[in-house]
């Protein structure tokens, strides 16, 4: 049993930040109930190429964007727009424990699906709403999508190469990163809420923002600015507080070397035959080593270009000193500490047969995450939920189907 097999929760989501917080309370044991639109679905699921086909494939086929955010849901087919849809989501929301959407502020207010009408059904409802600027404020009137916060929220200013590189600028994460982020923090709020429900009874509403999130997540580079006045900038691959920390070509490749502190800093110098780098004024410290990064950067660089990546490794590793390669996304996914830690596992999709998907990386004791289901096809589950949760006939099911409200 996972540690959240006891709750249900109706997903209202789409895209990635809704999506992302609901997989993570899926693999947790949670029933999650996805809600999407007849014939269309969540909008990822057009998003590509890639599809991938099989033997139910209809039109392009199943999107790995959609695939990589969505296994262990129940996907529900119910159109918001018509009443008899509304009056089902109600119903579902009646007997759910948490409640997870990312329409604008307000949107739902129309649809009686806002958090006050539903409180109104359910008390002890949890109600996570998803925006990219949060409830009030002057921008929470706004659209708010993952590029344009990593943006706004200042990721992308320390993102990408330093100024002085030719043709450099800011740059994205490779990854969605901002509605990750968001997913994450909406899933221990949502556990905060429903631990909080245990004690008092009643549930709550939780305000969750992309930009809010995003800002949270700068870290030590906000403490720069805010403890010691210091804008951070675009360093590309260095550290803005430690040397040498950071990405150095090899021979044949590339070299990630992470010192973090003036011990490990010596054990490298004496590897590399260096020793009087260790004790030389300018890199002895940490604190020195940061004022003269150029200059130890330079010496470094010229000696790692001497051997290729796998010697470096075998060399340094060795001595406890933190350094690994760069691998492409094939070669992480096949890495054997990857494998070891079971970082990917097979499940059987409807259409696609076997299908490789991710797991959790949290690994509890007790009540340790599973992947129960699939990514859902669009409305696989439209039937099964609304007869077990609402009781609803053969005959009620095909009259909602004919009017289309599933």
């Amino acid at each position: 049993m996972g540690a959240l097999s006891h709750i249900r929760v109706l997903d209202l989501s789409r895209v990635l930040a809704g999506p992302w917080c609901t997989q993570m309370l899926a693999d947790l044991g949670a029933d999650v109930i996805k809600i999407e639109r007849p014939g269309a679905g969540d909008d990822t699921r057009q998003w590509g190429p890639p599809f991938v086909t099989g033997s139910e494939s209809k039109g392009f086929g199943e999107s790995t964007y959609f695939l990589g955010a969505n296994r262990g849901k129940r996907s529900v087919t119910v159109n918001l727009a018509d009443p008899q849809g509304q009056a089902l989501i109600r119903e579902m929301a009646a007997v759910s424990d948490v409640v997870v959407e990312n329409f604008k502020v307000g949107a739902l207010v129309r649809y009686g699906l806002d958090y006050p009408t539903l409180k109104a059904i359910n008390p002890r409802i949890v109600y996570c709403s998803i925006t990219g600027f949060g409830q009030d404020g002057p921008y929470a009137d706004r659209a708010g999508y993952d590029f344009m916060i990593q943006g706004m929220g200042g990721l992308m200013s320390i993102t990408g190469e330093s100024e002085e590189t030719e043709g450099a600028g800011p740059q994205k994460v490779g990854v969605a990163m901002a509605d990750i982020v968001t997913g994450l923090y909406c899933a221990s709020a949502i556990q905060a809420a429903l631990i909080h429900r245990e004690k008092s009874g009643e549930g709550q509403f939780i305000d969750m923002a992309l930009l809010d999130c995003q800002i949270a997540v700068l870290a030590n580079q906000a403490m720069m600015y805010l403890a010691a006045g210091e804008v951070p900038e675009r360093m590309g691959n260095a550290h803005p507080n430690i040397v040498p920390y950071q990405v150095f070509a090899t021979q044949d490749g590339h070299l990630i070397l992470a010192v973090g502190n003036d011990g490990q800093f010596k054990r490298l110098c004496d590897l590399l035959g260096r020793s009087e780098l260790a004790t030389d004024e300018r890199f002895a410290k940490n604190k020195d080593r940061v004022a003269h990064r150029s200059e130890i950067v330079r010496i470094l660089s010229a000696i790692f270009h001497e051997r290729t990546t796998d010697q470096w490794l075998s060399i340094i590793e060795a001595q406890g000193i933190p350094c690994g390669r760069i691998n492409r996304i094939d070669q992480a996914l096949n890495d054997e500490q990857v494998a070891h830690r079971k970082m990917r596992t097979q499940v059987k999709h409807q259409s696609l047969g076997a299908l490789d998907v991710l797991t959790s990386p949290m690994h509890l004791s007790a009540t340790p995450p599973k992947v129960l289901r699939a990514p859902p096809m669009l409305g696989e589950h439209t039937e099964e939920v609304l007869s077990e949760l609402l009781r609803r006939s053969d005959a009620d099911l095909a009259a909602l189907r004919s009017a289309g409200v599933i």
